[in-house]
């Protein structure tokens, strides 16, 4: 038998947990004060999953890149081919909160959105 801990995320608390394994079979989970806790524990130890942020450059925009993240988590042995996909992209402004900058990253199905506004630059003349 193995045991991880885990610093829950699910919600504010931070319950610490314990998993008990036996292989790749959860035997029990302790510590967690909520179902979220349990969610958490479970999806950590068998499929871990993340939501990624990043930045994606912008052309013609007032700023060069724009925030993006997943909306929502991708498995998490898939950040670093997520982190090339978006170093590759550029998009042209104006850009929108929730604009699809990348319709399926890494094929996980997960779109990557924008979570700020860029828009036009202006050039004097």
């Amino acid at each position: 038998m193995s045991e991880r801990n885990l610093t829950c995320i699910g919600c504010p608390l931070g319950c610490m947990i314990t998993v008990t394994m036996q292989g790749e079979t959860i035997e029990k989970i302790t510590g967690n004060t909520c179902k979220r806790g349990e969610a958490y524990a479970r999806t950590e130890v068998t499929a871990p999953v993340r939501t990624v942020t990043s930045t994606v450059k912008v052309t013609g925009g007032s700023l060069p890149v724009v925030s993006v993240k997943t909306k929502a988590d991708i498995p998490k042995e898939k950040i670093f081919a997520c982190m090339e996909e978006l170093n590759a992209v550029k998009v042209k402004a104006p850009v929108h909160i929730g604009d699809v900058i990348l319709e399926n990253v890494c094929e996980t199905g997960i779109p990557v959105v924008a979570t700020s506004n860029i828009e036009y630059k202006c050039s004097k003349g």
